[in-house]
Parts: structure tokens; C-alpha cells; sequence
């Protein structure tokens, strides 16, 4: 059953270009300082490109690390995966009944059909092929099984309204009684190059408390809004969809 209230969907994006740059050439051409210049720049933006990706690289491992530790204490089996699509096939898959090669369960990232679901959060399950594909935009995924008590799912419920934007609740039949939560993380200026796609990250817990709620509170600070495709979160509120 969607939320309540009436989807929306995200404006369509403007293309913006680039402002045009006034240049000028002396008679004698292109000078040594301008050449220089130019060298200079190429080497700034060649060390504040590495300096992010380590930087990128190194905060990932410290929340990973940090988001593992509580996980353990609240009893929950947590892991990061190398995000997964087969080499020479593409990211989306036309198809919500096809078998994805997913590599965690309830999925964290891979293939997935080509329309996201409505941002919100469900007491029916989603098809999870469309779920990985909010993922895919920087969503926090929760998961719980068909067995939990009511007052779980109410609890799951209260944490997703804290930060809604982002984040996504829907049952999983194979969780029974447990609960789980989700994210796919990446740096979008390396997305789907040379077979990389970033991280899947999932914690299946089996029981939800104090314990389990801070943890999954570090899990959604730690990932929500990183996406391997770089969508921002206001994109992401409860409502939207596909256009």
C-alpha cells in the first residue's frame, strides 16, 4: 500500500551550459606564462582530484568500520560488498519478474528494472527490483519479515519519519522475523567505468531495539544521499517517483 500521500514527481531536470569563456591570443601567440599557466592548473585539479578519491576512499572505510562496530553489538551480521553486474550487461533490466544476480539478500546494489518505486514507506512488499533501483539514487532501504509484531513495524515507522527524505521502508517475505537495512554507496565520477560500481552495504538484525536503533541511525547517516549515481536527496523526498 503506497503512503498517503499523493506522489509527486521530481521536476525534470535542466540542462545548463557551461557560461562561454572570452579568450584572446596575442600576434606572437600563445606566451610561456600562459603555457604555464595552464600546466599549473592541469597539475591543482590533478591533486584535488586524487586528494578527493582518497579522501572519499578513507572516510568510506572509517564509517564502514564504525557502522560494523555497533552492528556487533546489537547482535545484527553486517557486511560490504563489491557492488555487482555482469560484465558486458547493463545496469537496468527491463523486467520485474527476471532473476538478478544480486549478491546479498535483501538486495544492496546490482541490476535492477529501470523505474525506481514511489518514495515512501510500504506495509506491502515492493518488488525489490525496483527497490536496489532507490538505491541506486542514495536510498536507505529497511527491510522486516512477515513475522514481526505490529509494534516493530510502528518502531521501523517512527525511525523512517525522523529523516524520510531518502530513506524507504517495505516488508521482505524472507526476512521471517528479522529486520534488515540497506544501502548502495559510490563515487558517481567513477560509476559503471572499467567495471566499477561502487559498495553494497546491508545489516540483518533479529530483533529491533535500543541497541539495533543506533546502529541503523549510524548505518543511515554514514550512506543515505551517496548513491553511485549522485542524485541528491531532494529528489528523494516521500512522493516522488518516476516521471
Amino acid at each position: 500500500m503506497a503512503p498517503k500521500k499523493t506522489p509527486k514527481t521530481p521536476p525534470a531536470p535542466r540542462k545548463v551550459q557551461a557560461p562561454k569563456q572570452r579568450t584572446t591570443t596575442s600576434a606572437g601567440g600563445t606566451s610561456n606564462r600562459t603555457i604555464l599557466f595552464i600546466v599549473g592548473g592541469i597539475v591543482v585539479v590533478a591533486l584535488i582530484a586524487a586528494g578527493g578519491f582518497f579522501a572519499f576512499a578513507g572516510s568510506s572505510s572509517s564509517s564502514d568500520k564504525h557502522v560494523a562496530s555497533l552492528m556487533a553489538d546489537a547482535g545484527c551480521t553486517y557486511k560490504t560488498v563489491k557492488a555487482y553486474v555482469p560484465p558486458g550487461q547493463g545496469v537496468h533490466v527491463p523486467s520485474l519478474t527476471k532473476k538478478f544476480p544480486w549478491n546479498t539478500d535483501p538486495p544492496s546494489n546490482g541490476q535492477h528494472y529501470p523505474l525506481w518505486a514511489v518514495w515512501g514507506f510500504y506495509t506491502q512488499p515492493v518488488n525489490p527490483r525496483m527497490v536496489v533501483h532507490n538505491e541506486e539514487h542514495g536510498g536507505v532501504i529497511l527491510w522486516w519479515g512477515p513475522n514481526i509484531p505490529a509494534s516493530t513495524v510502528e518502531q521501523l515507522r517512527t525511525f523512517y519519519n525522523e529523516t524520510p527524505d531518502g530513506t524507504f521502508g517495505t516488508p521482505y517475505a524472507k526476512l521471517g522475523s528479522k529486520v534488515a537495512i540497506s544501502a548502495w554507496t559510490g563515487d558517481p565520477a567513477e560509476y559503471t567505468q572499467n567495471g566499477y560500481y561502487g559498495q553494497g552495504h546491508l545489516a540483518i538484525c533479529p530483533k529491533l531495539d535500543d541497541a539495533t536503533l543506533t546502529a541503523f541511525e549510524a548505518f543511515r547517516k554514514a550512506y543515505r544521499g551517496k548513491g553511485p549515481e549522485g542524485i541528491p536527496l531532494s529528489l528523494d523526498e516521500p512522493g516522488m517517483g518516476p516521471q
